[in-house]
C-alpha cells in the first residue's frame, strides 16, 4: 500500500490542518532532480502523501505537516544526490523515500553516494540502507554472511568489495567459489570435460568480474592465480591466506561443506558467504549448511550476519513482488499443513 492509499484509508481519523512549503531548486540541479520527462517527479508524487507541484525551479509542497516535512526531507536528500554528480533515477527516488520512512537515522544521500568501485565511468554503490550496512559489515568483520532473496545485490556487492580490496592491495588474491549443485538439471549429462561441465555454475561469477575489471586483464589474473574461480570442492585441504574469499549460493552447501570451507580461513583474509535460504537445491531434503552456520555461529565476535529483504531488491520492481508473493504462499502452505496436522490429531465424533 502506498502512502497515498494509506492516507486515503485513514483520512477520516486524521485532523485536517494543511500547510504549504516552497523549495527553490538551484537551476543547475533542476533537470537532474526532476528527471527526463519529469520521471523522477512522477515517482516522488506517487510515493509521497503531500502534494508536489513544480513550476520552473520552484517546488510547492502542501498537505498535513508531517507529510510536508517528509517531502522536504526527501527533496533535500535527492538534491544532495544530484549535486554529487550522480544520475538520479526513479529507483533511487523510491529507495530514498523508503529509507526516510524507515526507522534508520542515516542520510539516504550518504547511502546512495558511497562509492565502492569505479570503472570507466560506471560506479558501484549500495542502493538501500541494508545494502550499506552489509558493505560496512564487510569492512569491519572478518567473516560476513549476506543472506537474502534474488536481486538484493549480495553477491555483486561482495565481489565489488573483493576487487576493491585487491586493487588497494589489502589482499593479494581473490577466490570466488560456488557449490556445483544442480538446480533441476543433471551435471553428468552436460557435454565436455569435468572443467567444461562445472564452468556453467561459475559463469555468473565471471560475468560479474567482467562488469568490474577490464576484460583483457581477467585471463592474466586468472592464469597467475591472483583471481581464482573454482568449485567449492577445490577448497578442501587448503589454507587461504591474504585472500578475499567469496562463497556464493551457500544455501546449496551441506553442513559438512560449510564447516570445511569456513575452516580454510587463513591470516590476512576475509570471507563473505552469500545465499538465499528460500532457494535450496540440495537433494533429499538435506539441511542447508548456510542455515546451520547461521544458527551455530550467531553471536561470535568478528562474524556478522547481514539479512537483506525484498525491500533491497535492485532488479526490476516485479522481482520484489515475486519474492513477497512466494513468501506469502509458503507461509500460507505452512499454516495449512499445521492446521491439517492439528485436525488429524482431534478425535472424531
Amino acid at each position: 500500500m502506498t502512502p497515498r492509499e494509506t492516507n486515503a484509508a485513514s483520512s477520516s481519523v486524521r485532523s485536517s490542518n494543511p500547510v504549504r512549503s516552497n523549495i527553490n531548486v538551484p537551476p543547475d540541479l533542476v533537470v537532474g532532480l526532476l528527471g527526463s520527462a519529469d520521471e523522477n517527479l512522477r515517482a516522488l508524487e506517487g510515493l509521497l502523501t503531500a502534494d508536489v507541484h513544480a513550476r520552473g525551479n520552484a517546488l510547492t509542497l502542501s498537505g498535513e505537516p508531517a507529510d510536508v516535512a517528509l517531502a522536504e526531507r526527501a527533496l533535500t536528500e535527492l538534491m544532495a544526490v544530484v549535486s554529487s554528480g550522480q544520475t538520479l533515477t526513479p529507483d533511487a527516488v523510491r529507495h530514498t523515500v523508503s529509507m526516510l520512512m524507515g526507522s534508520g537515522s542515516e542520510s539516504p544521500a550518504d547511502v546512495l553516494t558511497l562509492d565502492i568501485l569505479s570503472r570507466r565511468g560506471k560506479t558501484i554503490r549500495p542502493k538501500t540502507l541494508n545494502q550499506k550496512h552489509y558493505v560496512d559489515a564487510i569492512d569491519k568483520h572478518t567473516i560476513v554472511f549476506g543472506i537474502g532473496p534474488a536481486g538484493t545485490g549480495k553477491t555483486y556487492l561482495a565481489m565489488a568489495k573483493a576487487v576493491s580490496a585487491l586493487q588497494s592491495k589489502q589482499v593479494s588474491r581473490i577466490i570466488l567459489t560456488r557449490p556445483a549443485v544442480e538446480a533441476g538439471e543433471r551435471l553428468g549429462f552436460l557435454p565436455g570435460t569435468l572443467s567444461e561441465k562445472i564452468d556453467p555454475y561459475l559463469r555468473p561469477l565471471y560475468d560479474a568480474l567482467h562488469d568490474m575489471m577490464d576484460a583483457e586483464l581477467i585471463p592474466k589474473l586468472v592464469s597467475t592465480g591472483v583471481i581464482e574461480v573454482a568449485p567449492l570442492a577445490y577448497m578442501r585441504g587448503r589454507s587461504l591466506n591474504d585472500a578475499f574469499v567469496v562463497l556464493d549460493e551457500a544455501q546449496n552447501t551441506t553442513a559438512e561443506q560449510m564447516k570445511m570451507f569456513l575452516t580454510r580461513l587463513g591470516f590476512g583474509s576475509k570471507i563473505v558467504v552469500t545465499g538465499d535460504t528460500t532457494q535450496i537445491d540440495l537433494p533429499g531434503g538435506a539441511r542447508s549448511g548456510l542455515r546451520a552456520a547461521v544458527d551455530i555461529l550467531d553471536g561470535i565476535s568478528d562474524i556478522h550476519i547481514a539479512e537483506l529483504t525484498s525491500a533491497d531488491v535492485v532488479r526490476h520492481r516485479l522481482v520484489a513482488e515475486i519474492v513477497d508473493a512466494y513468501a506469502r504462499h509458503e507461509d500460507s502452505g505452512a499454516l495449512n499443513r499445521s492446521q491439517r496436522r492439528a485436525n488429524a490429531g482431534r478425535p472424531r465424533r
